[in-house]
């Protein structure tokens, strides 16, 4: 009951600082953020919002979100939606108007206002807009993965331990279920994104996983059940989508609710079965023996780049691309070797973040930030680190991803020489990652490389902040008790998985994302 009323008290207190309900259009949340369109941004009282303690920051996209942290967001926002229904009603107050306070720091302020703008019009070209879109797709998927991942990981350690034999193979049947029906959730979804009958885009969706077309043949071989995945899933689903729009332009309304849905099944399911799932089986192959064969051969150095980039890729939104690149391989090979060495960002991040705290012993306003951020950020929570602290600040972003190359090739390292480390789902990151590790050497091992990494991420991130993060003037000037606190948030990033990333799901997430985003950092 306490923690009801917390999470009505939360809500209670962001309700009025977004403009009230009037001001609020939609509510929706991913990962760690809670998802609001608004009808007036200028009534949103931003340094108000990021004075709430349960407020981890702020990040403005084609949705104003906030940042709660996972777990908090699912409880908060059911809360909210009440009090957005109960208040919305004729005769309720008028929104709130903005009562915008000035910042403690102007430069570090205009800086991250600038970085907020450019970002902004960055990340509305149409390629990012469609990865945002592809992002919204699975984002609503990760929480599944997770318990999924989860529930596969502790029946593995029953099995290798020989316990509870009667139990395992329910466990099993619980950890399997979901990904077996995968791609029909990646149509129901996909077909809803891009303005169609979701239930029909499952049901096309579904012809990819369904048994009885082991019977058939396309391109003179044999088609599987689940070839071409989620690809598939995503691409049927979107075929449906044009030829449900083309019918409902052309068909009669007197018999549109028999001719349409049977039209787009049976168009769709044609192109699907003798096309679209030998394409996307060839292609998802693809994937999962390019991503192979990376790590393989080049481990270290992919894991440096991969690492290093990361953090880049959130703040320009691009890492919700990476989305769908996870689901495969862990629909394909049980795990995504990728999203580790990904999350090896995050841990840079973490480490620069505590050498800027060493460093700028007299900024109370940034320490207070960073001691309020850092519990999330080594939970794989990164945006309010990034966008409070080092991306405002300049050099130590690139410091902190320094920390992340270095990182993700020790995670890299490893995996060239045959010890690889996976995920089985994506969206945590940091320690979260933790209990959805799994591996082909064993789960200690797996563990072992796994927290080696990030403490390598940890450490050099700490050190190149600490030597290289600032100039001398720079130093000077932020180092004293006047200087400027970090701003308000700007972006899409969302985490390592996710996109997402953490980024996470990250899926974003940071940027990111993915969607989300479903890339947690």
């Amino acid at each position: 009951m306490a923690s009801d009323n917390k999470n009505r008290d939360t809500a209670a207190a962001i309700l009025p600082l977004v403009g009230g309900a009037g001001n609020v259009t939609s509510v929706a949340h991913c990962m760690t953020r809670l998802r609001l369109s608004l009808r007036d941004r200028s009534l949103v009282q931003d340094e108000a919002l990021k004075a709430l303690p349960s407020v981890m920051g702020v990040v403005e996209d084609d949705t104003y979100q906030i940042v709660l942290g996972p777990g908090t967001v699912a409880r908060v926002t059911p809360e909210f939606e009440r009090l957005v229904e109960e208040q919305r009603p004729a005769g309720a107050p008028e929104p709130a108007t903005a009562d915008h306070h000035a910042a403690t720091a102007e430069e570090l302020a205009e800086q991250g206002a600038a970085i907020r703008a450019a970002r902004k019009a960055k990340n509305q070209t149409p390629f990012k807009l469609f990865l945002r879109r592809i992002a919204n797709i699975f984002v609503p998927l990760i929480p599944a993965l997770i318990g999924c991942g989860i529930i596969a990981g502790l029946n593995g350690l029953l099995i290798n331990l020989e316990w509870l034999p009667a139990v395992t193979p329910a466990l099993g049947a619980m950890a399997s279920g979901f990904m077996a029906l995968i791609a029909v959730f990646v149509g129901f979804n996909t077909a809803k994104e891009f303005g169609g009958t979701p239930i029909l885009g499952g049901a096309v969706a579904a012809i990819i996983v369904f048994p009885g077309v082991a019977d058939i043949k396309a391109f003179g071989q044999q088609l599987s059940p689940g070839q071409g995945g989620v690809l598939g899933a995503l691409g049927a689903a979107v075929l449906a989508v044009y030829v449900e729009k083309w019918c409902r332009r052309w068909v009669p309304e007197a018999i549109d609710v028999l001719v349409t849905p049977t039209l787009t099944v049976l168009i769709s399911g044609l192109v699907t079965i003798f096309g679209l799932m030998f394409l996307a089986g060839e292609v998802s192959t693809g994937i999962g023996t390019a991503a192979n064969w990376l790590l393989d051969n080049t481990g270290a150095f992919a894991g440096l780049v991969l690492g290093g980039l990361f953090l880049p890729l959130v703040m320009l939104g691009l890492h919700q691309a990476l989305i769908p690149i996870h689901t495969t391989l862990i629909e394909q090979q049980g795990f995504t070797v990728l999203l580790p060495i990904l999350a090896m960002a995050g841990a840079g991040q973490v480490g620069c973040a505590i050498a800027v705290f060493k460093r700028l012993r007299n900024n109370t306003s940034i320490r207070n930030t960073i001691k309020s951020a850092l519990p999330a950020g080594f939970l794989g929570v990164g945006e309010p680190l990034i966008y409070g602290v080092s991306l405002p600040l300049g050099r130590p972003f690139i410091t902190a991803c320094v920390g992340g190359a270095a990182g993700g090739a020790f995670v890299g390292f490893f995996s060239m020489i045959g010890d690889k480390v996976g995920s089985t789902a994506i969206g945590p990151s940091g320690w979260a990652l933790f209990p959805l590790l799994d591996g082909n050497k064993g789960l200690g091992t797996t563990i072992a490389i796994y927290a080696g990494g990030l403490l390598v991420g940890y450490v050099v991130g700490f050190f190149a902040t600490y030597f290289f993060g600032f100039g001398k003037d720079a130093l000077i000037e932020l180092n004293s008790e006047s200087a400027a606190g970090p701003v308000v948030a700007s972006g899409t990033g969302e985490g390592a998985g996710a996109a997402s990333g953490r980024s996470g799901d990250g899926d974003g997430p940071a940027g990111g994302t993915p969607a989300r985003e479903p890339v947690s950092v």
